[in-house]
Order: C-alpha cells, then structure tokens, then sequence
C-alpha cells in the first residue's frame, strides 16, 4: 500500500495511507491532516467543470508564512506566505467528483508531497 505525505517548511501537514489521485494530483482525506492550524481560509475559488467550485487555503507554519518557489531541481523557501497553496472542493458539482469531496490536495511548486 502507498504511504503520502505533504511537507511544508519540514513539517507535516497531511500524511495518509488512504488517498485519492485525480490529474495527477493527490488529494488528502480531511481526516489526514496533521496540521490543522497551519491552514487558512483564502479568498480565492476557481471552478473545474467536472470537480466544482475549488475553495482554497494559505498555509503557515509555526508562525510564519512562507512562499515556495521553484528553483529547479529544488524547492527553496522565501518570502513570508504560501498564498493558495493547498484546495479543496466542498460541494463536488458531479457524482463522479464526490470522491474527493472536502479533499485536500497541494500545490507541488509550494508544499512537498512524496508518495511512497
């Protein structure tokens, strides 16, 4: 069975063994996140034509915000926010994205997700 995680500054946000892959991406069950208070509400939404209505969260760690850029073939940290690194959609618009409904997946530019 495949493990997942999703690190961000060295801390663990989200580690699951239960986890769904859509476009590539893996999305966490809200149960695996570790790190509740690391993240935040943001402003932005987009919408997918199949998934919905994407709701998006700010990831902060003991404190402080930080952006991660990638610099190939490495993740660096600056600045003081990872804005809209992580999102979710809570109102899944087809029964086929039900799946990942309230699932949270990450940005691989901004949050380090390994499966193993």
């Amino acid at each position: 069975m495949s493990h997942a995680t999703a690190t961000f500054n060295g801390q663990i946000i989200a580690e699951a063994d239960n986890f769904e892959t859509v476009e590539g991406n893996i999305y966490f069950p809200p149960s695996s996140i570790k790190a509740k208070d690391a993240l935040s509400e943001a402003s932005l939404t987009t919408v997918c034509p199949w998934k919905g209505t994407a709701s998006y969260y700010n990831i902060s760690v003991n404190g402080d915000c930080c952006t991660r850029y990638y610099l190939s073939p490495m993740l660096m940290s600056s600045g003081k926010e990872a804005k809209d690194a992580a999102w979710y959609y809570p109102q899944p618009s087809t029964e086929r994205a039900e799946k990942i409904k309230d699932h949270v997946a990450f940005y691989k530019t901004k949050v380090d997700v390994k499966v193993e």
